[in-house]
């Protein structure tokens, strides 16, 4: 059924989803190339060359330029899903647009496009909280304007408003349930000034208040979200998909996409990529070429770094390595560095929407304090508060050196058989995990990990201080401490008197 859908896969917040539309079922996440409708930069034939079966254009520029249009997907020659906005950027932009909300849905409904957007008013940058507070009032009351008018071939979004005021998008998408039985579609508005200034802060923020009210079947699109620096962030906090002309705007102004940041090509001596453009022309034979072939020519390689983004993204979730894939990309840039921290100070909300089950089951990768934030760790550290004790002595084994899984190590299976005899409770000590009851140690990813070596102090101390914590909590009057030279914990052993 057209706007059904389905979550295949997740990992933290993201997830691969399938969505029903006229034209096909589109796999999210996924980006939107913005197609100008008038001037076509870039061939329809070159967007699904390139691997995108989905576009994005405007339906006001459409209805104001191109006279007797008929149904979009006739006009395109184009067999997949494509998405209508409706001014608002031009709103952003210039302040108005000389067209209403009715007239421009009216259209929409006779253009036919798969998914698309009412008339809202975009919050934008704005410090004002009176302005914005109007753009969320008047963006729900045109909303509630339509309702009865939408119909139900076309995927209607509902924009969500509220600019840098997260209780005012707060209330924006709490409203959206008022509208959900004929709004299937939500959509982040007003962000595209945000990711221009590099403040990926606030738009984590954002996104965190969006996602962390909205129904977890709703897709949720984020406006203007075109840098793939920043797309496994904004995937791993709920966004599935997004749409931006940058690849077009930056090719204007010489620029180059990469995977972590944007390049001048008048700086450039090799291209990192072997796209079909970066594996036939250098750096110096594109700014010899004519203006506007090297425009085509660059926005074409801006797109396949845009989809390879995607792609590794969707490969992550489908590995169950988002995390590690963020930590990654976090070093790109100290802006996104700053981003994935702030993304870390929600780590409750990426737990709750993390499955817990990795598809492959491979081990998890931990390297330095960060990882202390992943959700598997969280979650254990949860599990082992509520621990019940068998005895009041308890015998700490350190993971140096040992085989896995744990129980099959000698030293392990010597300290078993004698906890057998003499009651004692074991436990292996791990860094990030803190303790492992030994009768645990076979369930994921307990024995399925890799970390870092040496240990660095922030994440030695959390250990500690897990440890220290669970013996006093759980009252053990003795404490061994056994091959633990490297860890220096001997000093937990003092413990055991308290």
């Amino acid at each position: 059924m057209i706007g059904d859908f389905e979550i295949r896969e997740e990992d933290l917040a993201g997830r691969i989803g399938k969505l029903e539309t006229r034209h096909g079922t589109l796999e999210t996440p996924t980006f939107f190339p913005v197609i100008h409708p008038v001037r076509l930069d870039i061939g329809i034939d070159i967007l699904k060359k390139i691997g995108f079966n989905n576009f994005i254009t405007n339906a006001f520029l459409i209805y104001k330029n191109r006279k007797n249009f008929k149904k979009i997907h006739e006009e395109f020659k184009f067999d997949g899903t494509i998405m209508t906005d409706s001014g608002a950027y031009q709103i952003l932009q210039y302040g108005n647009v000389d067209i209403d909300n009715l007239t421009i849905v009216e259209f929409e409904k006779q253009i036919k496009p798969d998914i698309a957007v009412i008339l809202d008013l975009p919050t934008g940058n704005t410090e004002d909280r009176a302005e914005a507070e109007k753009s969320v009032e008047e963006t729900i009351k045109r909303v509630g304007e339509v309702y009865n008018e939408v119909d139900d071939d076309i995927i209607w979004t509902y924009p969500i408003q509220g600019g840098r005021y997260l209780d005012l998008i707060r209330k924006s998408t709490i409203d959206f349930n008022k509208f959900k039985d004929k709004f299937k579609f939500a959509a982040l508005g007003s962000p595209t000034v945000l990711l221009q200034e590099y403040d990926y802060r606030s738009v984590v923020s954002m996104l965190v208040e969006v996602r962390t009210n909205l129904s977890r079947g709703v897709p949720l699109h984020l406006f203007g979200g075109g840098v793939p620096h920043m797309i496994p962030i904004m995937v791993a906090l709920g966004v599935d998909s997004f749409d931006s002309a940058s690849y077009i705007l930056y090719a204007r102004d010489n620029r180059y996409i990469t995977r972590d940041r944007v390049l001048k090509l008048e700086e450039m001596d090799y291209f990192p990529c072997s796209c079909d453009v970066c594996a036939k022309y250098t750096p110096k034979e594109l700014l010899e070429m004519d203006y506007d072939e090297r425009i085509k020519l660059l926005a074409i390689h801006n797109l396949y770094a845009i989809k390879l983004e995607v792609n590794s993204t969707k490969q992550a979730i489908k590995e169950g390595r988002l995390f590690e894939y963020l930590q990654e990309k976090s070093r790109s840039h100290p802006a996104v560095y700053s981003a994935f921290k702030e993304a870390l100070k929600y780590n409750e909300l990426l737990e709750k929407f993390d499955n817990g089950i990795k598809p492959t089951g491979k081990g998890i990768f931990l390297f330095d304090y960060d990882s202390v934030f992943r959700p598997e760790i969280r979650r254990f550290g949860k599990i082992l508060n509520r621990y019940e004790p068998k005895s009041k002595n308890a015998v700490l084994i350190c993971y140096e050196g040992l085989s896995r899984p744990f129980l099959e190590d000698e030293l392990v299976r010597k300290y078993v058989s004698i906890s057998l005899r003499e009651n004692k409770d074991v436990f292996i000590v791990v860094p990030f995990f803190g303790l492992i009851p030994i009768y645990w140690s076979d369930s994921y990813p307990l024995a399925q990990f890799e970390l870092s070596e040496p240990v660095d102090d922030l994440v030695r101390k959390h250990m500690i201080d897990v440890i220290k914590d669970f013996i006093t909590k759980k009252n053990y009057s003795k404490v061994e401490v056994v091959n633990c030279k490297d860890l220096h914990i001997e000093s937990i052993g003092t413990l055991s008197s308290s």
